[in-house]
């Protein structure tokens, strides 16, 4: 299972008054440790929009255990966690860096679909995309 790692630092902007990651900041790490997973993964957004399939956004889920802080390495570890021929889920657990246990999780679900916005089969249609999706959930990636 390909999980992948991806690291960002808490900015002064993404936090509040108190100096506590805002709550509104995780979903925007997601996506960047998202994006970070398909290019490791080696289907990168571009390429799977150039191909005609799109992943908007269905669904968010977000689970705050511990704040972080202003100026603190941050990592997110990303997976695929279900897949089916017209929706992919991505899992994160969000760390402080150097720590094991969780400060954050969270999934997305992504709709697949074509460029009208209209769910397509890419296990049919785009079997190369599909394929990558589900090598990266085998215990072996």
């Amino acid at each position: 299972m390909l999980v992948s790692t991806t690291t960002v630092i808490a900015r002064y902007a993404e936090t509040d008054q108190m100096g506590i990651v805002h709550h509104s900041v995780y979903p925007i790490w997601y996506e960047a440790a998202r994006s970070d997973f398909c290019k490791k993964a080696g289907l990168p957004y571009s390429k799977m929009e150039e191909s005609g399939v799109l992943t908007p956004l269905v669904e968010l889920h977000c689970k705050y255990i511990r704040p972080a802080h202003y100026e603190e390495e941050i990592e997110i570890k990303t997976k695929i966690s279900k897949l089916t021929p017209v929706k992919v889920e991505f899992s994160y657990e969000v760390f402080k860096k150097g720590e094991t246990t969780p400060i954050n999780t969270g999934t997305t679900l992504h709709a697949l679909v074509g460029k009208d916005l209209r769910p397509i089969n890419t296990k049919k249609l785009h079997p190369d995309i599909y394929q990558v999706m589900e090598d990266c959930m085998q215990e072996d990636a």
